[in-house]
């Protein structure tokens, strides 16, 4: 099976971690938040992911890095959210700063990565 090019950034697989811990402390809100703050949080939490993935298929560096912005857009989001959801009481501190520690490692890497494609 062919291996493909996003599969292999080191940021691509961080953010696979990060869905996982999203989903994991998504399950825990209230029943009602399914459709409003779980919803959004998964969401934005695959779309770093996707459109990392989006990304690598685009031709010229400049579009590459054009995903990889919006890659680090969706991260903001999610901290954004998180930041709404500890203040409702609806993730602990520590799950908290879990998950915005793993924020900050792959917006440090969306940066590199997105400076690397803007010059190239």
């Amino acid at each position: 099976m062919k291996t493909y090019s996003f599969e292999k950034l080191e940021v691509w697989q961080e953010s696979l971690e990060l869905v996982k811990l999203i989903y994991s402390l998504t399950d825990t809100f209230p029943k009602e938040e399914k459709f409003g703050l779980t919803s959004q949080l998964r969401r934005a939490t695959i779309s770093i992911s996707s459109n990392l993935a989006e990304g690598t298929s685009r031709m010229t560096y400049k579009d590459k890095a054009r995903f990889t912005t919006i890659s680090f857009s969706s991260a903001m989001e999610v901290l954004n959210q998180l930041i709404i959801g500890e203040n409702l009481g609806f993730i602990s501190k520590n799950d908290y700063i879990l998950a915005r520690t793993k924020i900050e490692k792959i917006t440090n890497m969306l940066n590199a990565l997105r400076n690397y494609q803007l010059n190239k």
